[in-house]
Formats: structure tokens, sequence, C-alpha cells
């Protein structure tokens, strides 16, 4: 890749979930993307030969522009759609701008990915369950929905249900779901990047799940 994301240095359990999608997806199938950001890890999608649907809804992700950086300086940032361009792969993603709560453009795909998106202060208005219901709605029978998330670290953490964990995320994938791989870091520290001006704390977590080709009977 010729250009490169804000979020590059960050901890992702992705690999994980692109080595689960190589073996239970076809090649070419279409991976829906909630929270895209700057292209992050759509761009590595993309390079792995399949299509995806990226859903942001930040105009400084999409479209790029001046961000804070560590230590009180300024710096301009690469969009997604200019990276897009950069790296010749605009043709096989779709870019929505839209809230995926509330966007009418998203059809079921064959994946479905999120990388703590549900854990912003801006979503915490709406139950988490509602993210996750949303999200599961969008994989077609027989597909693959990832998520990794932010765990408690700090005391107000624990008043929010948005700061989850593997056991209570099982919760919600029952019936028709089958959790395929859960896991769990111990805290970490994570250096000052863009929208974290100061050295922090992380905890994550991951759930991998398949769900059903064929709707279980009531």
């Amino acid at each position: 890749m010729q250009t490169l994301s804000m979020w590059r240095h960050t901890l992702t359990f992705f690999p994980q979930f692109l080595a689960a999608l190589k073996e239970r997806a076809d090649p070419d199938s279409t991976v829906t993307v909630i929270g895209a950001s700057d292209g992050r890890l759509i761009l590595p999608l993309v390079s792995a030969g399949y299509r995806v649907v990226a859903v942001e809804r930040d105009p400084l992700a999409i479209h790029g522009g001046e961000v804070q950086l560590p230590g009180d300086t300024t710096g301009q940032a690469t969009g997604l759609l200019d990276r897009l361009k950069f790296e010749g792969c605009s043709e096989r993603v779709q870019v929505v701008e839209e809230d995926f709560l509330a966007s009418a453009r998203l059809a079921p795909s064959d994946a479905v990915w999120t990388s703590c998106s549900w854990h912003y202060s801006a979503n915490h208005r709406r139950p988490l369950g509602e993210f996750v219901d949303r999200m599961q709605q969008l994989v077609r029978p027989g597909g693959l929905f990832g998520a990794e998330f932010m765990m408690p670290t700090e005391q107000r953490h624990h008043l929010l249900e948005h700061y989850t964990s593997p056991e209570k995320l099982r919760r919600y994938f029952i019936s028709d779901w089958d959790v395929l791989l859960t896991l769990r870091t111990n805290e970490f520290s994570e250096r000052a990047h863009v929208g974290q001006p100061h050295d922090h704390t992380h905890r994550m977590g991951l759930l991998l799940a398949a769900r059903a080709s064929t709707p279980s009977q009531p």
C-alpha cells in the first residue's frame, strides 16, 4: 500500500477475522465494514480479493483534513476516498457515508466486520443490542460476523454496556448463530494517537460467529 492509515499502529484482531473469512467465504465475496474510518482495514480486504461496503459517518475519515496530533501539533490526514483512489481500488469499494443504524442502502453481505465502533460516546444513547442486532441482519445465511471491542479498564466503563466482554456479547448469538472464536487481551498501554493525545490503557475483546445457512425452526 502506498498510503498510510492514521490508525496503522493500533492493535487489532483483524488477522483472525481475515483467516476465518478465507476459510468460509468464496473469492470475490462482499464484506461490509461498519466504521470504515480511513480505510485501515478496507484496503487489506480489497488486497485479499474481496468486494467491500465501507460504512462511515465521520466526514474527516472519509474526506480527510486537518487533525490534531499528539504534542499539540496538527497534520493533514488522507481520507478514505482519496486512499481508495491512490491505491486504485475505488471500483471494488462502495462507500456509504451514513449512520448504519438508519441507512436504507445496506443489503445483507457475506460477512460483517466492525472494529471498536460502538464504544464511542456518540453511540451511548443507543443500546448495545441495537448495534449487534443490526449488524447481524446484514449477514447473509451462512455468513460471518466479526467484532473487536473495548472492554472496561476504568470504573466509568463498568457503568456502560458498550464496554463489554466476550461472555456478555455471546448472549446475542443464539438460535441461528455459532460462536467460532472469542479472544481477549490483558490491559496494555498504547501510545498517544489521533483522537487520544496522551498515552493510555486499553483492553480488547474479539467475537467471531457464523450464521446458520438455513434458519432454525421456531
